[in-house]
């Protein structure tokens, strides 16, 4: 028996979605049974079956490279709090040209 990953999609810009997996014992067969098992209900208008056999797994050595830049996982919380100090650094300090 071979392992199968099915992906459905919906007409139209959505993407293709993992439904889940299923072991049919050759291509022929695993269409036909993902079909049954994952688009009964009209889930998806099209399907991707494929085969783990084929998948290939990327190392973490080569993901690595992209842990060290933080700067992509930015949820605005330093902006913002830059922002705040700099207003009340701002509020605190006398008007210029105001000084006595």
């Amino acid at each position: 028996m071979r392992t199968y990953e099915v992906f459905l999609k919906k007409d139209g810009k959505d993407e293709f979605r993992h439904a889940g997996s299923l072991q049919a014992p050759d291509d022929e067969m695993a269409l036909p049974m993902a079909r049954e098992a994952y688009s009964r209900r009209g889930e998806g208008d099209l399907m991707w079956l494929v085969d783990r056999e084929h998948l290939i797994e990327a190392d973490p050595d080569l993901m690595a490279p992209n842990t060290d830049k933080p700067h992509r996982h930015n949820d605005g919380k330093r902006v913002a709090e830059h922002r705040r100090q700099t207003r009340a650094a701002a509020t605190d300090s006398p008007p210029e040209g105001n000084e006595s």
